[in-house]
């Protein structure tokens, strides 16, 4: 099995900030129904909502996988950028 990268997924979705639970709880699902398609190709790892806009952690094979996961979903796309590297609090202690 390939290695999976880590990217950050960006979606346009107008209204999404402005969904129920209930919406959301069915977007998750359509997501999670998308993954099961591609096997282990995709993981969801969590998304943040603001606006019109989510922005989702995703480890992937690559970003073939990621659109994929998209078609399946209906949850689209705008824009997909890898993440090689994170840092946070704990990194000044290296």
């Amino acid at each position: 099995m390939p290695q999976l990268k880590r990217y950050l997924i960006e979606r346009d979705i107008p209204g999404i900030g402005g969904m129920s639970i209930v919406e959301l709880c069915g977007a998750a699902r359509a997501s999670n129904r998308a993954i099961e398609q591609v096997g282990g190709a995709v993981q969801w790892q969590h998304s943040y909502v603001a606006g019109d806009k989510t922005f989702c952690i995703y480890l992937a094979e690559g970003e073939d996988a990621i659109r994929k996961h998209a078609e399946l979903s209906g949850i689209p796309v705008t824009k997909i950028i890898e993440v090689p590297q994170i840092i946070d609090p704990t990194t000044a202690n290296n």
